[in-house]
């Protein structure tokens, strides 16, 4: 078996080169075409209209007696959560860079991540018979780049007229290219460093002529190590180097032996013997990916990483929950139903899924993705991998009543679906807000509810909530006198304030004497006071960080009451405020900000645009990267998550806190009169 997973930039030609993959190995007739909206991988509505990867595709092949599962990965930072998706499912991954694009940031920062959790990795150069092509400088680029290790294995063969005839392989000697002898003897010498094959050393050292079965296996286990990244050429819309690529993918990468399985635990976090890809094993699967079909409900995509599964089993689902995911830590018993080997969107069935593969289940109505599928007598819990904190939020509302009575239940299947959405109603504004990773990942949700779950709604612009707080010390009366016969209301109140510390909150002290207020009626106008702030006196905007003390009143022995004295307090909140008056204020965040070095200034001068200060920062060479600390309004972080997008070449990424609130400045906010 051999996973792996195509990744790269967007526009770089991944789906092409899949597609391509599956001509080539028989499974597909013939290939369809992204910008037809036929391809076998970008089955997506979304997808077709885009003419673009939102979600990852998968397809099983065959070839050459081996199992081959591509997992096709988007190429935008918004879907990143697709990505890692598709980078746990597999055991390498292949690295698609077009030799018109070029290697960007984003590819070398996702080259940097593999590399620190030991992924395999390769690289495919693509369309080289494209306009401005230029696959020798594509190359080099790879290898100043992407750092040590990276070696060419294959070069671009031209015809006379310049049009892509074949691909010269350097593992055959007497290649005829410019400078192929240097870039071979680089070549295997990279493969002999990584051998434990002496007689393979002397024979080089000997001058005997080395030829692609002598260097295979040793090319294998280097490219399994992490240490050696061979660099290939392919031209799929005209079926060049296809051959020699899935030569490679058989038998220079790494196999699931020889990547290692993930620590599992029990689901009460106990520790569980370590895993391996063992098909008679414990069984241990985790679901990678969660998609909803009109016929077939909801289908969960599962890596293998032990035992075996079959159809017909009971399995015990252990889930990740929390705030984010709407629901706590679940366990929950399942019998699996059929078990199918996908091909993009349609499903093969087939008789069992071992340790290592890939494939298809129909119907598991608790397991979302990141869950874990075992044994209900052996259950084990994988840890989730790391996924992106979503920041980009977007206010949504139900377009009609009925589509508001079907909205909460689609939300809850699109939380399942993507680990990367969060689900929240405000309490401060009462928005139904969608976090999500950066705009296209909230247009594609919004698209995907009316599309996948018949659910129209309309995005509104988010609410941030502002609040006021008092100008100055002040005291006022409330007076609740009415008399209209019968039992009347009667409560004066006079109380005394003045703006807190920030962060204060609301606090109540009495200092009445002589029974003025008796004392029965305290806790009622402290009840009122906090109703009326919660409240606001202004554009609903509640009022913060106030000191309230109760100093004198009047009550009657008949007409006062618990609900009198409450309105009253409420109502000498509104006198304090139009005496005192009001300051309005704006929450700010404290912001980390992580980005290559070579970003920060240009991270820091965007930052300074939005009102923020600065507050620090740290450098770690060892990454080359340098988080950049500083404090912002959080109106001003809206918008933030493309900005920094932009201004890093999609490198960078932030994370935020609460901070408290400041006043806001009169350009922002204009006070009633």
């Amino acid at each position: 078996m051999r996973n792996v997973a195509l990744v790269g930039h967007a526009g770089a030609g991944k789906t092409t080169l899949a597609e391509a993959l599956l001509v080539a190995t028989g499974a597909l007739p013939r290939a369809g075409r992204v910008e037809d909206g036929t391809t076998c991988l970008d089955s997506d509505d979304v997808e077709v209209r885009q003419q673009r990867s939102v979600t990852l595709g998968v397809a099983t092949v065959e070839h050459d007696g081996t199992r081959i599962t591509l997992l096709d990965t988007p190429g935008s930072p918004d879907f990143v959560g697709e990505l890692r998706a598709g980078l746990r499912a597999a055991d390498a991954a292949l690295f698609v860079v077009s030799a018109v694009g070029g290697v960007d940031a984003s590819t070398v920062a996702l080259w940097e991540e593999c590399a620190a959790v030991g992924m395999p990795r390769a690289v495919v150069v693509t369309q080289p018979d494209r306009a401005r092509a230029d696959v020798e400088e594509t190359v080099r680029l790879c290898r100043t780049a992407l750092g040590a290790g990276v070696y060419p294995v294959h070069l671009v063969d031209r015809a006379p007229d310049g049009t892509v005839r074949g691909v010269v392989n350097l593992l055959e000697p007497g290649a005829a290219a410019e400078d192929a002898d240097r870039l071979r003897s680089e070549l295997i010498e990279g493969i002999i460093g990584e051998s434990e094959d002496e007689a393979l050393m002397e024979r080089y050292l000997a001058g005997d002529e080395l030829v692609q079965g002598d260097l295979m296996s040793d090319l294998g286990t280097a490219v399994a190590r992490g240490h050696f990244h061979p660099v290939l050429c392919a031209a799929p819309l005209l079926g060049v180097g296809l051959d020699s690529l899935l030569y490679l993918l058989v038998n220079g990468f790494p196999s699931p032996l020889e990547h290692g399985c993930p620590p599992a635990t029990r689901p009460d976090g106990a520790p569980a013997p370590p895993l391996s890809c063992d098909p008679d094993g414990p069984l241990v699967a985790e679901v990678v990916k969660t998609t909803t079909d009109p016929y077939l409900g909801r289908v969960s995509l599962l890596r293998v990483f032990s035992g075996t599964l079959r159809p017909d089993t009971p399995v015990h689902v252990s889930g990740h929950g929390g705030a984010e995911r709407g629901h706590p830590d679940h366990d929950a018993d399942e019998r699996i139903g059929a078990v199918s080997s996908p091909l993009g969107s349609a499903l093969r069935p087939v008789a069992a899924c071992p340790a290592g593969d890939v494939c298809a289940v129909a119907r598991l109505s608790s397991a979302e993705t990141g869950d874990t599928l075992s044994s209900p007598g052996d259950p084990r819990l994988v840890p989730p991998w790391e996924l992106p904190v979503p920041q980009h939020p977007v206010a949504v509302e139900a377009a009609s009543r009925a589509d508001e009575d079907r909205l909460g239940p689609a939300l809850t299947r699109l939380a399942a679906e993507d680990p990367t959405v969060r689900v929240e109603r405000s309490r401060d504004t009462g928005q139904l807000l969608l976090w999500c990773v950066g705009e296209a990942h909230g247009e594609v949700l919004i698209e995907r509810l009316r599309t996948r779950h018949g659910v129209a709604v309309t995005t509104v612009p988010v609410r941030v909530p502002m609040v006021e707080t008092l100008a100055g010390p002040a005291r006022a009366t409330g007076r609740l006198v009415k008399q209209s016969g019968g039992h009347g209301q009667y409560a004066v109140v006079v109380v005394e304030a003045e703006p807190g510390p920030p962060g204060s909150g609301i606090t109540f002290a009495q200092r009445v004497v002589g029974g003025a207020v008796p004392s029965n009626y305290h806790g009622s106008v402290e009840k009122g006071i906090r109703a009326q702030c919660a409240r606001g006196v202004h554009d609903d905007r509640p009022l913060v960080d106030v000191a309230f003390v109760l100093v004198d009143g009047k009550a009657h022995s008949v007409d006062s009451s618990d609900a009198a004295f409450q309105s009253a307090g409420a109502l000498a909140v509104r006198e304090l405020a139009a005496a005192a008056g009001t300051r309005v204020l704006e929450p700010w965040c404290v912001v980390e900000v992580v980005v290559p070095a070579e970003h920060v200034g240009a991270v820091m001068s965007d930052l300074s645009s939005r009102r923020a200060r600065v507050t620090g920062s740290d450098a770690d060479p060892d990454r080359d990267r340098t988080t950049v600390r500083a404090e912002v309004p959080e109106i001003e972080l809206l918008g933030y998550a493309g900005a920094l997008r932009s201004v890093s070449h999609g490198t960078g990424s932030f994370g935020r806190r609460a901070l408290g609130h400041e006043p806001a400045p009169a350009s922002l906010v204009a006070v009633p009169a």
